[in-house]
């Protein structure tokens, strides 16, 4: 490794304790390896949280490929969940005005391109499908001659706005004045919103660049008064600071891009072989612009991207020694920040590198590396990125209510930081 001795890493991470009940995993993620580039955004708004208001004009949009020639016939099911992402158990009449199963039937074939998809499109609200409720939805996407097993899920949320949010992102905390960390303090404001029990009824949820933060569940306002609810100085509101996130760009394959150190052309299409990364934790901070881990699917020479856009084998290469007791990852928005068998690098005796090729869509990505270990603790990215306090990150806070007597969790306000 340049500038420091190779030697091997022990990682010890934080275990989770099991859970009395087993959660139903409802993360956003792929099943079916068939299906690539699975996206959720608000329609028009790329840096904005898959989150819109009810009862707007405004629209989630979940976009995804199928690899192959030949369109599949897909439907589409909605479900209701809680601030933890758990189904709330409602009735479709409930939740929707409509039915809550559709046909996905926008959809187009990719054009002169060598890895051949079907590229699909849903909105929500869609015709014939419109939610009745604020608060967390689960969209899973099934084969039409199989309806119980799906082939991919998509997390989004609907809000009321009924209370706002304001506040601020510090680097002087109660762990340290720029260090390695950034601490929240906001306040919601709740004006003419009655919430009576402020302590046992609302939930706030902290994401830091699209990752939930599991402390924030927990948090509790320090200070109540009419109309007003002050979340500050409290140790689940005080993040690592991690790094910018590192960028690539593959709109182009007939020279190498941003980070790309070579493309070829290999059996049935082509190759980016990336400039090898190298660990950051121990050198200084570097400004860089980057989309807060998002990934954007791009070709300079095509008017439709989504369906102009070629596949490419794309390589990571990371300089870092082994770790003994864990796994190396690629992470961002497009490994839906999963940490598994996708993203999973494999270290190489011979060179000395953890190695990685994913079939990504031609685009500019952002994505680090992280690390997990083997007794479930969280992934981390502090081992290889480091805690910048300088880091540029988006925070994202979203209010719930639970009225007292109501069968589901509101999700009242949400504002980023």
């Amino acid at each position: 490794m340049s500038g420091f001795a190779r030697h091997i890493i022990v990682l010890v991470l934080p275990v989770l304790l099991p859970a009395m009940a087993v959660a139903e995993d409802t993360r956003t993620q792929i099943f079916d390896p068939s299906f690539k580039t699975l996206k959720v955004q608000v329609e028009g708004d790329f840096f904005s949280p898959p989150v819109i208001m009810l009862g707007t004009d405004r629209r989630i949009t979940i976009s995804f490929d199928e690899m192959g020639d030949d369109r599949s016939y897909l439907r589409y099911t909605l479900t209701h969940c809680d601030e933890r992402w758990q189904p709330s158990g409602l009735l479709d009449s409930e939740m929707l005005d409509g039915f809550n199963e559709a046909e996905v039937t926008d959809y187009g074939f990719s054009a002169n391109t060598f890895r051949h998809y079907v590229n699909y499109h849903i909105t929500i609200p869609g015709e014939g499908m419109r939610p009745l409720l604020s608060g967390n939805y689960l969209l899973r996407v099934y084969r039409e001659d199989d309806m119980e097993v799906p082939v991919l899920q998509a997390r989004f949320a609907i809000s009321e706005e009924r209370v706002g949010v304001s506040g601020s992102v510090s680097t002087i905390t109660d762990r340290g004045a720029n260090d390695m960390w950034q601490q929240l303090s906001f306040e919601v404001h709740t004006g003419e919103y009655e919430v009576r029990d402020a302590y046992g009824d609302v939930t706030v949820v902290v994401e830091q660049n699209g990752v939930e933060q599991p402390q924030s569940l927990a948090l509790k306002p320090i200070r109540v008064s009419p109309g007003s609810l002050v979340y500050e100085h409290s140790p689940g509101l005080v993040f690592p600071a991690g790094n910018e996130y590192r960028r690539f760009e593959t709109v182009r394959t007939d020279y190498a891009g941003m980070h790309v150190d070579s493309n070829a052309y290999e059996d049935d299409g082509y190759t980016a072989i990336l400039q090898t990364d190298y660990e950051r934790a121990s050198r200084p901070y570097s400004y860089d612009r980057t989309q807060q881990g998002r990934f954007k699917i791009d070709e300079y020479n095509s008017t439709d991207p989504e369906l102009g856009a070629d596949y490419v084998l794309t390589r990571f290469t990371l300089d870092f020694p082994r770790v003994m007791n864990g796994d190396v990852y690629v992470d961002g928005e497009f490994t839906h920040h999963l940490a598994d068998d996708s993203s999973r690098m494999t270290y190489n005796e011979a060179t000395g590198l953890y190695e990685l090729t994913m079939l990504l869509k031609q685009g500019s990505y952002n994505y680090r590396y992280v690390l997990k270990g083997e007794d479930a603790g969280l992934p981390t990215a502090s081992p290889v990125e480091g805690d910048k306090y300088e880091t540029q990150n988006q925070y994202t806070v979203k209010v719930f209510h639970r009225v007292p007597g109501s069968r589901y969790t509101r999700l009242i306000g949400s504002a980023t930081l």
